[in-house]
């Protein structure tokens, strides 16, 4: 293995440790917000808005299951690969509202910005997906490369 090898491998697994740490932030940051904005709503009920906020919880629920199944629908066409493929190249663009908007297509994520149960595992499994599939991180090394994939790919 000579020398460029061994620095586009390092870089690839740098770049594939930073996507697992924005990821990461990502779900932290949608739910600290989560936590937040609902905190400080219930602090401005009034007491004859409790039972429009049960009626609001219950549409919501409604709205979630709706959502989950036409993200379940629009996901069963990608296999494991292009799901990996999608969230490395989406990490390597660094844009936040992208990889949100990938994670939501591959089913990692739901509408409201929560991570799924199978979130965590995912990025748990990419790491060595990433390993195994240097060629294509490298593929996917700029933001540009990266952003002109999801762009394509997308689509689907």
């Amino acid at each position: 293995m000579n020398r460029n090898q061994k620095i586009a491998i390092g870089c690839g697994g740098a770049g594939c440790l930073g996507l697992i740490v924005v990821a990461i932030a990502v779900g932290l940051i949608f739910g600290f917000a989560g936590y937040f904005s609902s905190s400080s709503s219930n602090r401005n009920y009034n007491f004859n808005s409790n039972s429009n906020r049960t009626n609001r919880n219950s549409n919501s629920n409604a709205n979630s299951i709706s959502n989950a199944n036409s993200a379940s629908t629009s996901t069963s066409s990608l296999s494991s690969d292009d799901k990996h493929k999608l969230f490395q190249a989406a990490g390597m663009t660094k844009d936040s509202a992208l990889i949100t908007k990938v994670l939501k297509k591959i089913g990692y994520m739901d509408q409201s910005g929560t991570p799924t149960s199978d979130y965590e595992q995912f990025v748990k499994d990419h790491f060595s997906w990433a390993l195994k599939n240097t060629q294509f991180v490298m593929s996917v090394n700029t933001e540009e490369k990266a952003r002109a994939y999801v762009n394509e790919h997308m689509s689907d």
